[in-house]
């Protein structure tokens, strides 16, 4: 599952504040909004996933469980944990997210009620821009807590095996009547697992893991872009005691492109050219992402700041079949180094202008004069 983070796409951090969401978002949305770009289906696809990173970012409670859970507090029926913490069922409905955030009790060793599940880890993947429009088999190391291999993960010493907890029968949690109101704490004998250990694993000390590094391989696929989220499952941390496993979410960074910059499937890249290449027209040569070389033309006239698209040259769909566009924008160079032969050769061109030429220059003097009166 591929995913874009919404903190990444309104360009904030995840500390800033509610008026510096709403700023960005409102800058980014009037940038992006279809209207301006002629119903261009990647701009609408754009603003679309702006407004609903904002509709959640700027609501306090909706933003607690995207923060907690990703967008997983949004899917109903969705299993798994959060991507930076513990786990958690949504079996019952965004009504029971906010019961998991805001209703977990703790005893008095901290230990958390059901929080067998591993946790969920985060690894920030650096990636060229070749890379990303290939795809690519990353290898990456990371440490985490895996299952003890002595005890098998169960925590316990030799044969001896976990013992269901006689206080809350295996529950990990335990209830009291406190006047008109049943509290549920976790259990104070097994601490929340529903089981204790009489002959604890020297390994682990009874937790049924130990931190280890290892290596992983991970298939990134193409067109991922700056931001992009992928859930890697059952690649996290291991559960205590035997319990299932936590994800690992890979948030994916570009590198700096000495020649494109990166406008969704859309690759942007600056072109400079001789103005004599401008006024008498030509063709110049360069390097596409996929490594084929790309011939523009260049039409007689062109202007500095001008654009030449390149339909199917830009990125990769991801998810998706065929490639975005390649735009040059065109900036015409002005000689500085001149030989004295070329000096000549302006001086008499300079001679024969009638103004003609250059209808913007001359537009603009006349405007001027007629303005001075």
């Amino acid at each position: 599952m591929v995913e874009t983070d919404y903190y990444e796409l309104l360009g904030v951090e995840r500390t800033a504040d509610d008026r510096t969401i709403k700023l960005a978002y409102r800058k980014m949305a009037m940038e992006c909004h279809p209207d301006r770009h002629g119903g261009c289906t990647e701009q609408e696809a754009k603003f679309k996933a702006l407004n609903e990173a904002y509709d959640c970012l700027k609501d306090p409670q909706k933003r607690a469980a995207y923060d907690r859970f990703g967008k997983a507090a949004f899917q109903n029926g969705a299993g798994g944990g959060d991507p930076f913490g513990g786990g958690a069922n949504f079996d019952g409905g965004f009504s029971d997210i906010f019961s998991s955030i805001f209703g977990e009790f703790m005893d008095q060793r901290g230990a958390r009620q059901n929080a067998a599940r591993g946790a969920d880890l985060r690894y920030d993947l650096e990636l060229s821009l070749e890379e990303a429009f290939t795809g690519k088999q990353a290898s990456i190391e990371i440490e985490t807590l895996q299952a003890c291999e002595p005890c098998g993960g169960d925590g316990s010493r030799g044969e001896s095996k976990p013992q269901r907890c006689g206080t809350c029968g295996g529950a990990g949690k335990v209830r009291a009547q406190q006047g008109f109101f049943v509290v549920e704490r976790g259990c104070p004998t097994c601490y929340g697992h529903g089981v204790t250990i009489a002959d604890p694993c020297p390994q682990c000390d009874g937790e049924g893991r130990t931190l280890k590094r290892r290596q992983l391989s991970i298939n990134v696929p193409s067109g991922v872009d700056e931001g992009t989220r992928i859930r890697v499952s059952g690649e996290g941390e291991a559960g205590v005691r035997g319990a299932g496993p936590g994800d690992l979410y890979l948030f994916v960074h570009l590198k700096r492109h000495p020649l494109f910059s990166r406008e969704g499937t859309t690759l942007v890249a600056e072109c400079p050219i001789s103005f004599t290449t401008a006024a008498l027209g030509g063709s110049i040569t360069v390097p596409g992402i996929d490594g084929a070389e790309i011939e523009i033309k260049i039409p007689a006239g062109i202007q500095s700041g001008d654009t030449l698209r390149q339909r199917g040259a830009g990125m990769s769909v991801l998810n998706g079949r065929g490639r975005g566009d390649l735009i040059s924008r065109i900036l015409v160079e002005t000689p500085t180094k001149l030989t004295a032969k070329q000096k000549e050769l302006l001086c008499q061109f300079r001679e024969t202008e009638t103004g003609e030429e250059c209808p913007a220059s001359k537009g603009f003097f006349s405007r001027i004069k007629s303005a001075m009166g």
